[in-house]
């Protein structure tokens, strides 16, 4: 079946389709993104994208938000054809877009950034009080206790979401795309924001729902729809697809992520003694007395909700944040009062959540992201050696099987489960004898997260190191990991080996279990 057969309209359901592309096609030079791509909306219903990163969606999704153009094909708008000069013209017909990197100004308040560009004025200028009283009607809609005047760089990176969640909805348009917009939410925020989708699509709003939670999307979706390598692959409605069906036709094939490796467990490297760790506010505590041990070569999986404070223990362990009690050993030694960079010397190295902000530095290449924590093993004095270097970064794009044309590549040219390879890659150049990974697969696709999970198993059996990551997805504890540790409210609530089931690991979380 062609993916024009897939496809046409009239073999589709009969409601009404109010944005369409017909052959769609993006080269970006000799590279094709996006082969005669055909796809619909429908009115009032959810249609999801799946697919691997650099599968095309992205492209698709700009296009359709009039960000780029296509190479050829068209785009149909209430089946009339339309070309879309920029974001703005795309918006003025009602369709907005939220991006998966979060586009918002950090040092604007909330108020500011979901009115940026489009202000509400009046003869005497901006109406802020206006803004803020829409605002605040916003952040109730979403459940969020959210001052608007609070700076955005002050929110943590669900409560951002968040923002740029009211942003789409405060424009009212009739087709909002959304791109990856839980990757940084809670359980509890994912309900209201599903709850929202479903009060717009009652109200005729066009979702476009990007997601690499598979079972999260299907809760939501009429339609889904699957891209692989620029290609429609396939097409149908919600009644006829389960996972199995995504996967198949996403990655060709049934997926796993891995099984805990055979590794010879060592002595302890890592040894967190009743570690305690102040929440912002300094009322209480997000890592309440915790002691955790990792040895050498064991792969030990931290699964909690947001808020269960498992980014504030692995910041902690590496150097990022204070604690108020407690003690870090590395090896046996404490290293509770070195600096970061001490930290990674001394072999301890943490893969942050955010890989856009904290994990990369966007206008270097790769090759010098890669190389940019393992200076010291190529310099000389005060000069560095090209030929160590280029070694270094050579190595660890082979190692990590990160797809670029070279290391003088530009960072952002990569897809996020590139980048993230990146960032792992960046560290495991240093040599570290313990490695910490917060959410190492955010915003990643099922072969991409297949490819970084079995990189750590082949390290950790190969090399001896240890493996601390977290996760909020409970298909990624039951991988590569030889233990589950579950967080909740700041302690440890429940401790199991790799046979544990998804509904026991969800229970000892305080989750609900979605049948």
């Amino acid at each position: 079946m062609t993916a024009h057969q897939t496809i046409n309209p009239e073999t589709l359901t009969t409601d009404e389709v109010v944005m369409s592309a017909r052959d769609v096609a993006k080269f970006y030079g000799p590279l094709q993104a996006l082969k005669g791509v055909n796809f619909d909306i429908h009115r009032g219903q959810v249609t999801t994208l799946f697919g691997e990163n650099g599968a095309g969606k992205s492209t698709l999704m700009k296009i359709l938000s009039g960000i780029i153009s296509p190479t050829s094909g068209e785009i149909l708008l209430d089946g009339a054809p339309v070309r879309f000069n920029g974001a703005n013209h795309a918006l003025a017909h009602g369709i907005s877009i939220i991006h998966q990197e979060l586009a918002l100004a950090g040092n604007l308040n909330v108020r500011d950034n979901i009115f940026m560009g489009r202000e509400i004025r009046t003869a005497t200028g901006v109406d802020f009080a206006e803004e803020e009283r829409i605002t605040r009607l916003l952040m109730e809609e979403l459940e969020e206790d959210i001052d608007p005047l609070t700076p955005v760089e002050e929110l943590r990176l669900g409560q951002q979401q968040i923002v740029e969640i009211a942003r789409a909805l405060q424009a009212k348009s009739r087709i909002l795309i959304m791109d990856e917009p839980t990757s940084a939410l809670s359980a509890s925020e994912v309900e209201v924001l599903f709850k929202v989708i479903n009060d717009l699509t009652a109200k005729g709003v066009s979702i476009v729902y990007i997601s690499h939670h598979l079972e999260e999307a299907l809760e939501i979706t009429d339609h889904a729809v699957v891209l692989r390598d620029g290609e429609m692959t396939a097409w149908a409605p919600r009644s006829q697809i389960d996972i199995e069906w995504i996967v198949r036709n996403m990655v060709g094939e049934n997926f796993d992520l891995g099984s805990p490796p055979n590794s010879e467990m060592g002595a302890s490297a890592l040894t967190i003694e009743d570690l305690c760790v102040p929440d912002t506010s300094g009322n209480g505590l997000v890592v309440d007395h915790m002691n955790l041990n990792v040895r050498s070569g064991e792969i030990v999986c931290i699964y909690g909700l947001m808020g269960a404070g498992r980014t504030e223990m692995m910041e902690c362990a590496a150097g990022r944040l204070r604690a108020q009690n407690g003690k870090v050993k590395l090896l046996d030694q404490d290293v509770s009062h070195l600096s970061i960079a001490d930290r990674i010397s001394a072999g301890l190295v943490l893969v942050p959540e955010d890989r856009q902000r904290d994990g990369l530095v966007q206008t270097m290449t790769v090759g010098h992201n890669l190389s940019l924590s393992s200076i010291a093993a190529f310099t000389r004095g005060l000069f560095t050696s090209r030929k160590d270097e280029r070694k270094v970064i050579e190595d660890s794009i082979r190692e990590v099987t990160v797809k670029t044309e070279s290391g003088a590549t530009m960072i952002g040219a990569l897809s996020g489960g590139n980048q993230q390879k990146v960032v792992i890659g960046k560290m495991l150049a240093t040599q570290p004898d313990v490695i910490l990974l917060d959410e190492p697969s955010r915003g990643i696709d099922i072969g991409a997260k297949a490819e970084v999970f079995k990189l750590l198993a082949r390290t950790a059996e190969e090399r001896g190191l240890a493996v601390l990551y977290s996760t909020s997805e409970v298909g990624e504890c039951l991988s590569i990991a030889h233990r589950i540790i579950v967080m909740n409210r700041g302690r440890i609530t429940a401790e199991f080996d790799h046979t544990a089931t998804k509904e026991q690991i969800m229970a000892a979380s305080g989750e609900a279990v979605h049948h």
